[in-house]
């Protein structure tokens, strides 16, 4: 029998040690992994705990700070030996602060061996009620909190809350006795998958739904996906906006490098996916909020149509310039390039041309 894993991510410590103490105690007889990442010492922190108390801790040097080296090192040989020890019937897997859960999931997935053995039955994020469009829409990085988990991690605080959002069955804020201001919670539902479940506290749910199948990795994928084709519904929540920009038409490159602000800042999370006639072959990822942008090769568009659609989130009212910068950025039917061809400056975010065939 597979062993349920309950993934537990976030960027506040607090907020995942609360929902962690929930889960704890609705999960039957379950038994709580912690990894934390000491950047500077370059040291991987083990804790397991069930409702009896501390079951052993233990530190790990690694090679890199950073999460796959904790994932390969630690973290899934763990969660292995815990689902094939026999003693519980639930596992509760605290990922460090900053650690997605979607990059776990991605292991699983490839480790054939050990899903033999366990199940992601759930992925929840944690969420900390007391700024939540501050935390999702601000120009913070994860370092300047202390919570960057390697040396070279310039991630913003709001690019990865808002994917671990998108990724999550269920989104959990951490103060279920002080209200959340409802547009904090209309933006959160509005960036979680359409069926997540965005709740005051994991108690709502209780564990046995917990530990059904809310995660299904295809559903997930679908929708966290740079280049996911589904229709949007409309947004219902009061102050919160959603922006929808589509075209079959790639980037034209030499604009996207110098207009890029113009779509890519602002207080508004945006992802999405475009390609460039440059590199026709691949889809290229968007992924930006409060102000911070990352491009980056995504994947081979195979046998699809290449499409560009780009989808920006935020509050209060939408930037008037959004469609017109979208609109700018694309390249004219009929239009040329003007640079060499196997060269359009974005190189250093998106690699050698040669290599993007």
């Amino acid at each position: 029998m597979r062993i349920p894993v309950v993934l537990l991510s976030g960027v506040d410590p607090e907020a995942m040690a609360a929902t962690m103490v929930g889960l704890q105690f609705d999960l039957p007889s379950a038994v709580a992994c912690r990894h934390t990442i000491d950047v500077e010492r370059g040291v991987l922190t083990r804790t397991v705990s069930d409702l009896t108390g501390i079951v052993e801790t233990h530190e790990i040097l690694l090679d890199h700070a950073c999460v796959s080296c904790a994932i390969r090192a630690d973290i899934l040989p763990t969660l292995e030996r815990l689902a094939r020890d026999g003693r519980w019937r639930s596992i509760v897997a605290h990922l460090p602060v900053g650690a997605q859960a979607a990059h776990l999931c991605a292991a699983l997935a490839h480790d054939t061996r050990v899903a033999r053995f366990l199940r992601v039955s759930a992925a929840v994020t944690a969420v900390s009620a007391r700024e939540p469009v501050g935390d999702l829409l601000g120009d913070d990085l994860l370092a300047e909190r202390g919570h960057h988990c390697a040396h070279d991690d310039r991630r913003g605080v709001g690019e990865v809350l808002a994917a671990m959002i998108e990724h999550a069955d269920v989104v959990a804020f951490d103060a279920p006795d002080d209200p959340v201001a409802p547009v904090a919670r209309g933006l959160v539902r509005t960036l979680a998958r359409p069926d997540a479940a965005v709740l005051d506290g994991v108690h709502h749910l209780g564990g046995e739904v917990l530990l059904g199948r809310l995660h299904q990795h295809e559903r997930t994928l679908a929708w966290s996906s740079p280049v996911r084709t589904g229709a949007l519904s409309e947004v219902r929540a009061e102050g919160v906006w959603r922006v929808d920009l589509q075209s079959l038409q790639p980037f034209h490159p030499g604009r996207l490098l110098d207009s890029l602000a113009r779509l890519g800042t602002g207080a508004h999370r945006s992802r999405g996916c475009f390609w460039l006639p440059s590199r026709p072959g691949r889809a290229l990822a968007w992924d930006g909020a409060g102000g911070q942008l990352s491009i980056g090769d995504h994947a081979s568009w195979g046998a699809r149509r290449a499409f560009t659609r780009i989808v920006l989130t935020g509050v209060g009212t939408a930037p008037a310039d959004l469609r017109p910068a979208f609109e700018h950025l694309l390249l004219a039917p009929g239009e040329a390039l003007g640079r060499p061809d196997r060269e359009d400056g974005l190189e250093p975010w998106l690699g050698p041309i040669r290599e993007a065939a």
